[in-house]
């Protein structure tokens, strides 16, 4: 098999071939000077199964829109040199959070980007925590994987959390169902149970409303546990009602931590103590900030060279997330 990284995505895709134990394929991008670009591979992948590394995430010298756009033609040149299957592996999916209708005339971006991989010759795409499971797996026609960090969680939280009372909490009713997924994987290894608990949230013209928490909170350890940190306004805005409530601390838990705006300005003065994240998408934007000594980023690559080994080999990846 071939393993390629594009270059918004080298870093990560480094570690990814470094827990496999074989280097990553060679490749070339260039810049023209109208901004356009192109990509190519300098290997021969013909009649090879290939795995293409790319977090969609706008940073400071590519959008997610290029990201996606060079993803989408390298992949194309790929199947063009006969490449067997092409999967692409995106730890980040950009508008995974653009999965249904809101408002009349709204699009529906994430079965769109489905459509595009599909039309590029992508065989298969795998991704981490996406929004919605099931808009994820109802838009696209090809073979889809999502792939859970609530068993990295675990592992970090067990000796963190091990002799507290603590709750799991949703920051909204939408993602009850994650929280009680991570409440079994953690409630096995502590062999306790651990309440879920939930915060009413809504949400009209980019305005959040709503600070109900259905569950007990007081004198414990609430752990909130979400997809992804973007602005970290809600996080904020459920640890202080926790705190309100009379918890005795709390932290967060995001697999995607995009903190977008002004970090500092919506978490520095929460109660949070500390925010877990994945390296599925580099904290680059807390350089220079205060909130940063509170973030942990956890390596999320060894799962991703497992699931790319198992899909290789013919082995299950959904074994790798039972409890």
């Amino acid at each position: 098999m071939k393993v390629f990284a594009l270059n918004g995505t080298r870093s990560f895709g480094g570690l990814v071939a470094a827990a496999l134990n074989m280097p990553l394929s060679a490749h070339e991008e260039r810049e023209f000077e109208d901004g356009e670009h192109k990509a190519r591979p300098l290997e021969n992948v013909r009649n090879e199964d290939v795995f293409v590394i790319h977090s969609l995430y706008s940073d400071t010298t590519q959008s997610a829109n290029d990201k996606l756009c060079r993803l989408l033609f390298f992949t194309a040149a790929l199947k063009d040199a006969s490449a067997k299957k092409v999967t692409a592996i995106m730890p980040y999916l950009c508008y995974a959070r653009k999965d249904r209708k809101t408002k009349p005339r709204d699009p529906v971006t994430t079965r769109y980007i489905a459509r595009l991989m599909e039309a590029s010759g992508i065989d298969s795409v795998v991704t981490m925590d996406v929004h919605n499971l099931q808009a994820y797996q109802n838009a696209f026609r090809i073979p889809s994987e999502n792939l859970e960090a609530r068993k990295l969680f675990a592992a970090y939280l067990l000796p963190v959390v091990k002799e507290d009372a603590a709750v799991i909490m949703s920051p909204d009713f939408g993602g009850i169902k994650r929280a009680d997924q991570f409440q079994r994987t953690l409630a096995k290894q502590l062999n306790k149970e651990l309440p879920v608990v939930f915060m009413e949230k809504y949400r009209s013209s980019g305005v959040v409303s709503g600070e109900r928490v259905t569950g007990e909170v007081k004198d414990k350890t609430v752990i909130i546990i979400d997809d992804l940190i973007s602005t970290g306004g809600t996080i904020a805005r459920a640890a202080a009602a926790c705190i309100k409530l009379g918890a005795k601390k709390v932290l967060a838990l995001a697999t995607h931590g995009l903190f977008t705006g002004n970090p500092d300005e919506a978490l520095l003065q929460s109660p949070l103590d500390q925010i877990i994240v994945t390296n599925t998408i580099p904290p680059f934007r807390l350089e220079n900030t205060g909130i940063k000594k509170r973030v942990i980023v956890l390596d999320a690559a060894p799962l991703f060279a497992e699931v790319i080994k198992r899909m290789q080999e013919g082995g299950s990846v959904t074994e790798l997330f039972d409890d």
